[in-house]
């Protein structure tokens, strides 16, 4: 069986160890100067040297060179066992599976016996954080106080996770995120050594994916090189699953032409050849980090080919930063929502009509695709909201022509609706609330509508896109809002959705079902009010 190259190429001095020089200084100083702690704790992300650096620790304690400036020397006896897995005094625990306190009895039992070949017995527990409490307890006073021949090494990956009386016992060193120039120097290294043809752009590629964790950058490389073909940035994109596919570059041209119909058909194309939603929810989001780099004159920064950035380039051009900013949080939001999971395409559907949700100056993200009305300034005096006439009650139409209009309707008595707009949107929440979770779905439309109005028998249902009037405006939906109002007011009613952008809120001391309301949920705003 071959040998993974991470274990192939795991540094077995202290000079070959890569992007912590701050933790290797002092271990060595200490070594050479014979001041060993008993108990360390190494705390840093994975693949970053931790375990590495505990064996050079054990190994270097032990190793028998007369000069100790030279430890460990990887020539003596107890160095060769180290290296070959065969020294009996070094311990390795895994606290993931003994996190029990029978498992720390036990160890401390054990504790005290003389080591068998060397001078130190080293116990290295890795990802220290998952023994419980009760583990950590019975571990205390051993740690504080282990027998002359003892020395704890506790490497962790979640330092918040390690109570403050453990923390107070150890010597702390933190491990650092590698440079990505550091992972790559080492690839390269590894590469030359193992005969692997690499283009430097995508050993780049492979050490940016990494994260800053060597032992993940050699396991890409590893995998990578298992394709028997010279490793390319194309290759490396391909394999890792991080080139800018199609469907990204669609969806953004989507957005940008404002066309949620191309949009929600792209994404579903994708989703139904396989695409994991949240996955191309990531890629969504790192082609617009792309974009926002770009925008700020960091185009260097930018992992992509060629065409994919002349592509990058024009989409940069056509938005705006903080436009860059709101869509990144929607698509980012998708990519770790959950709750979509009885629907995978719904989060990336609801991240789309976000984005499309723009204030009506925003362009051209929020380029209209209907003719709304202007926010207009509304008195209570002079009651003369510039909205569509068209798109009010009957009995408003006339109200909106002039201030003689509107004062002698003013005077005309109202004819009472059978449906008041303002009790349906009183109750509105509650009977979103009282559906089943069969009807999840159909909640948060529910939820999602910003403006209630009625007009004779028809509830008028406002909604902030085409999307969602698409989602909510079929018949299921339809006749089960129908059946709800029918239960809970008595009334049949048709339904009528639309999309609106109206934001503002109904003061309480304004008709919920009256003019002014009806025009501020038709995008009117209220800019005075009069006694």
């Amino acid at each position: 069986m071959t040998q993974a190259l991470y274990r192939k190429y795991r540094p077995q001095e202290w000079d070959a160890v890569v992007g912590q020089d701050h933790v290797v200084t002092t271990l060595k100083n200490s070594i050479a100067a014979d001041r060993v702690a008993h108990a360390y704790l190494f705390a840093g992300s994975r693949g970053t040297g931790k375990t590495t650096l505990a064996r050079l620790l054990a190994k270097a304690v032990n190793c028998t060179n007369p000069d100790s400036a030279k430890r460990p020397c990887n020539e003596c006896e107890n160095c060769k066992a180290v290296n070959e897995n065969r020294f009996l005094d070094l311990i390795e625990i895994d606290a993931a599976s003994n996190t029990s306190v029978d498992d720390v009895r036990d160890l401390r039992d054990k504790i005290n016996f003389s080591p068998s070949q060397g001078k130190y017995k080293v116990y290295v527990i890795d990802e220290v954080h998952m023994l419980s409490t009760a583990a950590f307890n019975a571990l205390l006073k051993t740690l504080e106080e282990p027998p002359p021949h003892a020395i704890f090494i506790l490497a962790t990956t979640e330092i918040h996770k390690i109570p403050a009386t453990v923390l107070s016992r150890c010597q702390r060193h933190e491990f650092r995120r590698v440079p990505v120039d550091e992972i790559v120097a080492n690839l390269k290294m590894i590469a030359k050594a193992e005969n692997i043809q690499a283009d430097d752009d995508a050993l780049i590629q492979i050490a940016r994916q990494s994260t800053g964790g060597m032992r993940d950058a050699q396991s890409l490389l590893d995998q990578l090189s298992s394709t028997g073909d010279k490793i390319t940035l194309a290759l490396a994109q391909t394999v890792l699953g991080t080139a800018t596919s199609q469907t990204v570059l669609d969806v953004l041209t989507s957005i940008m032409d404002h066309d949620p119909a191309h949009g929600l058909e792209t994404i579903h194309k994708a989703l139904d050849a396989g695409a994991d939603p949240r996955s191309l929810a990531r890629q969504i989001v790192e082609y617009l980090r792309g974009l926002m780099l770009i925008q700020m004159g960091n185009a260097n920064q930018v992992e992509a080919t060629a065409d994919v950035k002349k592509q990058m380039q024009a989409h940069a051009k056509s938005f705006s930063t903080s436009e860059i900013l709101r869509m990144m949080k929607a698509f980012n939001n998708a990519a770790v929502d959950l709750r979509g999971g009885w629907q995978p395409s719904l989060s990336l559907e609801l991240a789309l009509a976000e984005v499309l949700d723009a204030p009506a100056e925003s362009s051209p993200i929020a380029a209209p695709r209907q003719t709304t009305p202007k926010p207009a300034a509304i008195s209570r005096a002079e009651s003369q909201p510039q909205v569509d006439s068209d798109a009010l009650p009957k009995e408003h139409r006339d109200n909106v022509s002039g201030g003689g209009a509107a004062d002698e309707a003013a005077k005309r008595p109202v004819e009472k609706h059978i449906l008041n707009a303002g009790d349906v949107i009183k109750a509105w929440k509650p009977m979103s609330a009282a559906l089943p979770k069969s009807q999840a779905n159909l909640s948060a439309l529910m939820n999602s509508v910003r403006m209630i109005d009625v007009q004779g028998n028809t509830l008028i249902l406002g909604l902030a896109s085409d999307v969602l009037v698409s989602k909510l405006d079929k018949p299921d939906q339809i006749e089960a809002i129908q059946k709800l109002i029918k239960d809970h007011f008595g009334v049949d009613v048709s339904i009528r959705c639309m999309v609106t952008n109206a934001k503002g809120k109904i003061p309480a001391n304004v008709a919920q079902d009256g003019m002014v309301a009806t025009a501020i949920q038709h995008g009117g705003e209220i800019v005075d009010m009069q006694d």
